[in-house]
């Protein structure tokens, strides 16, 4: 539910997603801190209230077991990131007003607060259950670092929950030839006491939650699937040696990570709060009348608005006024990856490249959907130049020169055409209610439609040919300080979006530029020299971004090679690099296999596996729904309209995610996926023989 813009001061939270603290940004986590920063600075700049708050996620078996790898300890390895992410995030001008960690005495606080809370009430459970077990590195394995041969399909590589190549689900026990991915040890059956979180028992309130405004329509259909296929008991808890917050009575069980995460948003406010004089409960009390925004990506809503509410008002503090979800980032239309080198790094852009453009060209792709965004290098060079270069900074450029020598720098005493001037002040509102609702992208193509009619009368009026005629002067002026007004309400709509470019047109304009006083021009008013502003974007610059990111990935990419090939060294497994043909079968036992052209009409995410996806699959006389584990190597949206194989007469298979009415065709190993696909001709339906 989106509040409506009134005069009235408005006290706002927002957060961004907590970035995970064994790495460093890259350009697809940018997409989220920039679209929340620009949502932000908008809220400062209409006099709000507002807090940005952010920390590093800094828990978890990744984390432990990557400082061991470095040689340092868990909280050596996450003070180094911290450091290294804030530097990102500065580079990029990102302006939190704190910037925290969970590792923190406010995070464990909260955490046990919460957690008691929901025990007492009797939303906690405590169960015996049985896991994979390393027995070399004395830990509990969760699925991602166990791997095998799928059960079914028999290739190689598989994790521990599902096949990506025949998407079967199994126990991490299941796989043929199990091994932990951390020692190379055969994983044992082994068990331990869990808790876990009640979700079920929030099924109602989360029905009504999930519906009440606080999601897009897309978002609460998808949860509402899950919802009507029922909720499960949410394991809360991880076995020690974890690097974590131990479980308030119960020695040996630390909080997973995805616990404490959330609560890191409370952690950080609460921080900012004991430095200032910010009351917490002000924001976090359960009748709250404060708003509250969390921005995140679209692999993560099952945890920010299904768990997180539910644990909010288990707990009984507010919850959310609306969760923000977009979609992921791709690169020249293909998904980040390391080895296709499109998995850029912010230091390699940073390194290169002014970090404005990237800003200005996420926010005029930018909407309110959850929609994926596609940062194509080509166009990014060219809107930049057109846009920022060829139209805004090309105003006052064109303008300043006429007035610092013409007339000692001071602006006319009039505003040579009303009209335009009202009609390029009159589109705040307008603007100011696409940047509310989140449609950057909007805002941008009326900021740059109202710049084209700032550039056409200028280029109509032609001072520079009226300057050559002394008796022109004033027109001149009055042309040239109307240019100027003009340039700075195109600067106030972009001043969340370009904030250090703002700072200098500020210094220049000897004027701040203000949201509430944009509509009253700058009349005999003193401008300082004009300096360049912007400068535009060559090929050579992208061209070397690329190749150092190349550099920086390949460098990674080794250091990974060789630990993996230790790992497989240490534990002596071989393994053929082609699959065995399998055993003979006869004619008959082939016929009976009914394959069909298929065409995909819809493709999604499946919430919470990481490896497949859900196909609506039409055979002309009927539609199938079947799940599919190549969602490493396809995007959704690419795979829409496209025509593949199916086995038509498989049983419907009942799955942990759903069921599965069918098996799509697919060639797989440890490089890739990739679907069959029958020759162009072939139509829905049709039988392969």
């Amino acid at each position: 539910m989106m509040p409506k813009q009134t005069t009235k001061c408005r006290k706002i939270l927002v957060t961004s997603a907590l970035p995970y603290a064994n790495g460093p940004i890259h350009l697809g986590h940018l997409v989220e801190y920039i679209q929340t920063d620009i949502w932000a600075r908008f809220q400062k700049m209409r006099g709000h209230e507002c807090y940005y708050v952010c920390a590093d996620d800094a828990h978890g078996t990744a984390i432990m077991l990557k400082a061991e790898e470095l040689g340092v300890t868990a909280e050596e390895l996450i003070a180094q990131v911290h450091t290294e992410h804030e530097e990102d995030f500065q580079g990029f001008l990102i302006q939190f007003d704190n910037y925290y960690s969970t590792h923190t005495k406010e995070n464990r606080e909260l955490s046990a607060l919460i957690y008691n809370r929901l025990r007492d009430s009797g939303h906690i459970a405590v169960r015996e259950i049985i896991q994979a077990f390393d027995p070399e590195k004395n830990l509990f394995l969760s699925d991602r670092y166990i791997k095998g041969s799928c059960p079914k399909c028999k290739i190689e590589g598989q994790y521990g929950d599902n096949c990506e190549a025949c998407g079967a689900t199994y126990s991490p026990l299941d796989l043929i030839n199990p091994v932990s991915t951390i020692s190379g040890a055969t994983p044992i059956e082994k068990t331990s006491m869990h808790y876990f979180f009640k979700l079920p028992e929030f099924s109602e309130f989360l029905k009504k939650w999930t519906r009440d405004g606080h999601l897009q329509s897309e978002v609460a259909n998808k949860l509402n699937e899950w919802l009507i296929s029922g909720l499960h008991e949410w394991d809360i808890s991880r076995d020690a040696p974890y690097f974590g917050f131990e479980i308030p009575g119960a020695p040996g069980k630390y909080f997973y990570v995805w616990l404490d995460a959330p609560i890191g948003y409370m952690a950080s406010f609460k921080n900012l709060c004991d430095r200032s004089n910010l009351k917490f409960e002000d924001f976090w009390d359960k009748e709250s009348s404060t708003e509250l925004y969390h921005f995140i990506g679209k692999d993560i809503i099952n945890f920010h608005a299904l768990f997180w509410p539910a644990m909010l008002h288990g707990a009984n503090f507010r919850t959310p006024t609306k969760i923000c979800v977009h979609g992921f980032l791709t690169i020249n239309g293909k998904k980040m990856s390391k080895s296709r080198g499109t998995f850029i790094t912010a230091q390699s852009y940073l390194q290169n490249l002014n970090p404005e453009y990237l800003r200005y060209y996420f926010a005029s792709k930018f909407s309110a959907g959850v929609d994926d965004l596609d940062l194509n290098l080509d166009d990014f060079m060219q809107k930049v130049n057109s846009d920022l270069i060829g139209k805004i900074v090309n105003i006052a450029s064109r303008c300043s020169n006429f007035i610092t020598k013409g007339n000692d720098g001071v602006l006319s005493t009039t505003i040579e055409d009303e009209s335009l001037w009202l009609q390029i002040t009159g589109a705040a509102e307008s603007i100011a209610n696409h940047y509310e609702n989140r449609e950057f992208g909007k805002a941008m193509r009326e900021i740059m439609a109202q710049a084209d009619a700032a550039n056409e009368y200028i280029a109509f009026k032609e001072p520079w040919k009226l300057a050559k005629d002394p008796e022109q002067r004033q027109a001149v002026l009055d042309i040239c300080s109307l240019g100027i007004n003009m340039f700075r309400v195109l600067m106030v709509y972009l001043k969340p979006v370009l904030p250090a470019m703002s700072e200098v047109v500020e210094e220049f304009l000897n004027e701040k530029l203000s949201w509430i006083r944009l509509s009253q021009p700058l009349i005999n008013h003193k401008i300082n020299a004009f300096k360049p502003l912007m400068q535009r974007i060559e090929q050579s610059q992208i061209n070397s971004m690329l190749t150092a990111n190349n550099a920086l990935v390949t460098a990674h990419l080794d250091q990974q090679k060789k630990v993996s090939e230790h790992m497989t060294s240490e534990a002596k497994i071989e393994s053929a690099p082609i699959e065995k043909i399998a055993s003979e079968i006869n004619f008959d036992d082939f016929i009976k296999v009914d394959l069909r052209v298929a065409l995909i009409t819809k493709a999604d995410y499946v919430e919470g596996a990481d490896r497949l996806l859900r196909l609506t699959i039409s055979i002309g006389s009927e539609t199938r729904s079947i799940l599919s584990g190549i969602r490493s190597c396809y995007e959704p949206k690419d795979l829409e309209g496209r025509l593949t194989v199916i086995v038509a007469n498989l049983a419907p298979r009942k799955m942990r995610f759903g069921v599965s009415e069918g098996m799509v065709l697919a060639a797989g190993d440890n490089d890739g996926i990739y679907l069959l696909s029958p020759d162009s001709g072939a139509k829905p339906g049709q039988r392969i023989t």
